[in-house]
């Protein structure tokens, strides 16, 4: 079972080296540091999916997500508090963020209102109604003993209006700043505002203004990678970004691809998460150093070879591409298992190599291979 938190912890934020926009940083926290740039593990309901919690440790990652839309559904903050909090119910005794779950009532759509107050909406599972407002968003995050916080906003559905995405984002810094008044801070505690306003570049950055304006820990952009592409993301990127605090942690939420985070690394992101990872893992995709293979494909059945000779995750040491293969053409739930732990191992791999490289002033360098699709160089693992 996990520890408490730190009675002397402190928050803080600690750049340690730079490449360009590109840096390594050091997040001190209650319950323990993450270094970034940091890629985090998606557990959406206090689990990461296919994973047991000690299973990704040994990955290399360091922080992971909770969703307060789900938790608060099932099995409740009440409950989860009654457990001692999220770390000690899932086993994670490190860093935990929980998402407010914006991006869940965004995808309600019918099911919710959304109103200058907070938003009502009906549950996915059984229809039931609920209400969550910034200061509810806040107490229940508070429950679940979540190290960073995040404040209640919309996200921007895409395509949106000018005048839509005008209205939601000076909704969101509503709820921001309400959320803001509504938190409890604590030693080693942090509460992250979250930068909207879909593709246009002057309510980004009026929304960055706004969060500045109010003060937080550190500054999530979110409202991207909804449909609107990789160009437009990073454009929305080279917009923001230097508007944002430079001492405190930038986080690009639910992104996403190694090339996305290649290219917002390039930009002064420190944080990412995405479900990416997991999810190809459960649909037979695996990322690896040589690209990425459907370990469904006929041409796998007798290929005795390792997945990715780079990486040292037990799908890759112990077993071979044909017998993964196997796993997944006779629907076997290891299948899933092995490539979500591969694929997780392969991520926090790809983290590791972005902050060798750049401490080593040679971040371009390995972005440049890994964009020609070549494998990590040796001095950068």
């Amino acid at each position: 079972m996990g520890e408490g938190p730190s009675t002397d912890a402190k928050y803080g934020f600690q750049i340690v080296a730079t490449d360009g926009l590109a840096r390594v940083g050091v997040l001190h926290t209650a319950h323990g540091p993450l270094e970034t740039p940091a890629f985090m593990a998606v557990g959406t309901a206090g689990t990461v999916k296919a994973m047991t919690a000690s299973a990704v440790r040994t990955t290399g990652c360091q922080c992971v997500l909770g969703n307060t839309y789900h938790l608060m559904l099932r099995p409740g903050a009440d409950r989860i508090a009654g457990q001692g909090g999220l770390h000690r119910f899932m086993d994670w005794p490190g860093p935990i963020l929980t998402d407010s779950g914006g991006f869940q009532l965004m995808s309600l759509a019918a099911l919710r209102k959304i109103d200058p107050g907070g938003a009502t909406f009906q549950s996915h599972i059984d229809g039931s109604r609920h209400r969550l407002t910034p200061a509810l968003c806040m107490e229940l995050q508070n429950k679940f003993d979540s190290t960073i916080t995040m404040v209640l906003d919309e996200c921007t559905a895409f395509p949106a209006t000018y005048e839509a995405a005008e209205a939601s984002m000076e909704m969101s810094m509503r709820w921001a700043d309400l959320s803001k008044q509504a938190f409890s801070p604590r030693p080693g505690y942090a509460l992250f505002g979250i930068v909207q306003g879909s593709i246009y570049q002057d309510l980004r950055l009026r929304s960055a203004s706004a969060l500045k304006g109010i003060e937080f820990d550190g500054y999530a952009i979110g409202g991207l990678a909804v449909g609107e592409g990789q160009v437009v993301m990073l454009e929305t990127l080279d917009v923001t970004v230097p508007h944002l605090p430079e001492k405190a942690p930038r986080y690009l939420m639910g992104v996403g691809t190694p090339d996305d985070i290649l290219k917002s690394v390039e930009r002064g992101i420190d944080m990412f998460d995405c479900v990416m990872p997991t999810r190809a893992g459960r649909t037979a995709r695996a990322y690896t150093s040589t690209g990425v293979h459907n370990l469904r494909n006929a041409r796998f059945a007798d290929d005795a070879a390792a997945l990715d000779h780079e990486c040292e995750c037990p799908a890759c040491t112990r077993h071979s591409r044909a017998y993964l293969h196997h796993l997944f053409r006779t629907g076997e739930m290891l299948g899933p298992m092995l490539l979500t732990w591969h694929n997780l191992a392969y991520y926090q791999s790809l983290m590791r190599s972005i902050r060798s490289a750049i401490r080593a002033g040679q971040f371009s360098n390995l972005a440049s291979r890994l964009g020609a699709g070549l494998a990590v160089p040796e001095k950068f693992r």
